[in-house]
């Protein structure tokens, strides 16, 4: 029996976890949306929307694209454009407002298809010319991950 409490101690403190994320953004939980962020999570790469409908086969495509959105417009999620044609989301630290300046480097291997975020190597801002205004940065490196890279 006490293994049990436990157990479910353990969960309950794994969900808050992504509950305490959705209220830090101001986002009402529900399955869905703690389903959706804890799968994104527990993904450790971008996901595309595709990516998800995959995981969560269950879930009605709609119902994916407008979790999406709302996390993307409460700054849980940001945007990776990687090239492939796929928009992918990657859950935001909760120290990020994605302004400019909380921008990082992605990396997309070539090989798995899979994208990373490199939150620790922020993106270089470059000066520009007189007239021109900044208001996103997209830095993607190409290669191959430490997986991939193992298997040549």
């Amino acid at each position: 029996m006490q293994h049990r409490h436990v157990f479910l101690l353990q969960l309950f403190m794994k969900e808050q976890k992504y509950l305490d994320k959705l209220d830090f953004r101001g986002i009402h939980p529900t399955a869905m949306r703690l389903l959706v962020l804890r799968t994104m999570m527990d993904a450790g790469t971008a996901l595309s929307l595709t990516d998800l409908e995959d995981k969560l086969d269950t879930a009605d495509k709609s119902t994916l694209f407008r979790t999406v959105t709302l996390f993307h417009e409460h700054h849980l999620v940001h945007c990776i454009d990687d090239g492939t044609g796929a928009v992918k989301y990657a859950v935001c630290s909760d120290e990020c407002d994605c302004s400019v300046e909380d921008q990082h480097a992605h990396f997309y291997c070539i090989k798995c298809h899979k994208t990373f975020c490199f939150k620790g190597l922020p993106v270089p801002i470059v000066n520009l010319p007189a007239g021109f205004e900044l208001q996103d940065v997209n830095y993607v490196i190409k290669g191959l991950c430490p997986n991939c890279s193992e298997k040549k």
